[in-house]
This record gives structure tokens, C-alpha cells and sequence, in this order.
């Protein structure tokens, strides 16, 4: 029978060594990536097509970077116009490195050239602004502004290898105290408005109190004509029923109108009278009574 050795301790240590060795002596890149090979730190190439590479193992790093279109936000800020007012910014822009090797150089990593991008994209847009009054943004005249803003980013990101695709306003708001302020004189116009319109609305109540007031006075005073001319008219006909039946029989008329004079004098129970019997105004009683 026929016994094998187990391997010794130095063979084993020789296989893990060339497999470390073999392991740290590939890489990857990626349809998404694109590498930049370092010697002691130091750039030695660029590798920007997809599959396994190979360095030299331990002596070589490698460093890798988004090829896809990375967006860069930043928090909006305070830009003031030709018009001298004041805005809140909102601003992003979408990006691509296209120079690995300067990028590498310039920046080292996506946070350092992403904070470099931001401070060209603030400097650009107060730049171009500067010139730009608050209608203009709101009107077409917006899309000339961000294209030269797009140009001079474009040649600012040259210098960091990278390629900007688009930059865009999001937002453009007054600042917060502006919009306060804004809103405080809109609520004061408002005021103002509503006391000139209730102010009005008083003189119109005014006016059509007056005017139906004064149409009463008239319509009372035509009534009031009118009753005067009815009552003098009925007291121009009782006069002259009056003047006629004294005109057919004087002593009956006499009587009738003393009647009427003992009716309205002795009307009340409570009224008394001195008078002498041979009074005239008590003949018509005496000649009743005989």
C-alpha cells in the first residue's frame, strides 16, 4: 500500500502566497466604471474599457470612478438681480467625468470635485444674474441666462476632466423676509382697499337715504296738497249745501245749526254753564220746550 505525504508546511505557504499574489495581480472595470492605476501613488494609466485588467501585485492600487451622469444639488441661495431684488436660488446641475486622470489629479474623489462644481455653480449663476432683472427670469429670456451659465460651467469643468450635461433653476422664491414683507404690504393694500370700498359703500348709503328721504318729503307734500285741495273742495261743496238749504228754508237751517252748537257744547257730562235765561244761545231751547 502505497502512503502519500501530507504536503509540507512551506508548500502550503507557497500556494496561499502565489494565490494572494495571482488574487491581487486582476481587477475588474465595470460598463459602469472607468480606473486609473497608481504606482506608489502615483498615476501609471487609465483603464476605461469594460473586463479583468492586470497590475503588478502590491506595488499597484487602483482607483475607480462613476462613467454615468452623477447630479449635483446644492442648498439654495441668495442671489441678487440687475433689478437690485433679492432671490432664493434653487439651482442643479447633472455631470459626467470624461478626463479620469484629471479629475484624479484635480479633485482625488467625487466629494472634493463636487465641492469645487458647487463653488463654479454659485459664482456662475450670481455672475449671470447680476445682469438679469426679475421679469427677465420669468420670461424666455430664461433659457439664453442658463445657457450661458451652462458655457461657463462647461469651461470650468474641463479644468476638473469633467463634462457638464445640463444645469437648470428649480426654484426662484423671494427670501423669507422679503416674502413676509411682501405679504404684510399685500394685507396692508388689502386694508386700504377695504376701507376705500366700505368708505364708498357709506356715501352711496348715504346718498340713497338722502334721495328716498327727499322723495318722501315730496310724496308727503303732494299728499298733503292733495288732501288741501279734497278738503277745501268738500268744504266749498258743504257751503254750498249749506247755502243752499239756508237759501230753501232759513228758520230750519237756524235750527239744525243750533242743535249742532248744543251738541258740541254739552257734549260732556261734566259741563256747566252761567248764563242768563233770556240768552240767545238758549232760545232755541225755550222755543223746544213751549
Amino acid at each position: 500500500m502505497i502512503t502519500r505525504k501530507p504536503p509540507s508546511a512551506a508548500l502550503l505557504f507557497a500556494a496561499l502566497i502565489l494565490l494572494v499574489t495571482a488574487g491581487n495581480s486582476f481587477f475588474i472595470v465595470t460598463e459602469m466604471d472607468q480606473a486609473i492605476v497608481l504606482q506608489f501613488g502615483q498615476p501609471v494609466r487609465t483603464e476605461r474599457t469594460p473586463g479583468f485588467k492586470l497590475k503588478l501585485p502590491f506595488v499597484q492600487d487602483v482607483v475607480s470612478f462613476d462613467r454615468r451622469i452623477l447630479n449635483l444639488s446644492p442648498t439654495a441661495e441668495e442671489v441678487l438681480l440687475a433689478d437690485q431684488k433679492r432671490l432664493m436660488v434653487d439651482a442643479f446641475l447633472r455631470y459626467r467625468i470624461t478626463d479620469p486622470l484629471v479629475f484624479f489629479q484635480r479633485s482625488r474623489n467625487e466629494q472634493a470635485a463636487e465641492s469645487q462644481l458647487n463653488t463654479f455653480l454659485q459664482s456662475a449663476l450670481r455672475s449671470e444674474l447680476a445682469k438679469t432683472t426679475q421679469p427677465e427670469i420669468l420670461s424666455p429670456k430664461r433659457e439664453e441666462v442658463m445657457q450661458n451659465i451652462h458655457k461657463v460651467l462647461n469651461i470650468q469643468g474641463k479644468r476638473l476632466g469633467v463634462e457638464i450635461v445640463d444645469v437648470r433653476i428649480r426654484g426662484a422664491d423671494l427670501p423669507q423676509q422679503v416674502t413676509e414683507n411682501v405679504f404684510s404690504l399685500m394685507k396692508s393694500q388689502r386694508a386700504q382697499e377695504a376701507k376705500l370700498i366700505r368708505a364708498e359703500g357709506e356715501q352711496q348709503a348715504v346718498t340713497i337715504r338722502a334721495k328716498a328721504e327727499r322723495e318722501r318729503t315730496v310724496l308727503l307734500a303732494e299728499a298733503e296738497k292733495q288732501a288741501q285741495i279734497l278738503r277745501g273742495e268738500g268744504d266749498e261743496e258743504a257751503i254750498k249745501t249749506f247755502a243752499s238749504a239756508f237759501g230753501r228754508d232759513p228758520k230750519f237751517y237756524g235750527f239744525m245749526r243750533s242743535l249742532e252748537a248744543y251738541k258740541k257744547t254739552l257734549a260732556s257730562p261734566d259741563a256747566t254753564m252761567v248764563i242768563s235765561p233770556d240768552n240767545a244761545f238758549l232760545r232755541t231751547l225755550d222755543k223746544g220746550m213751549e
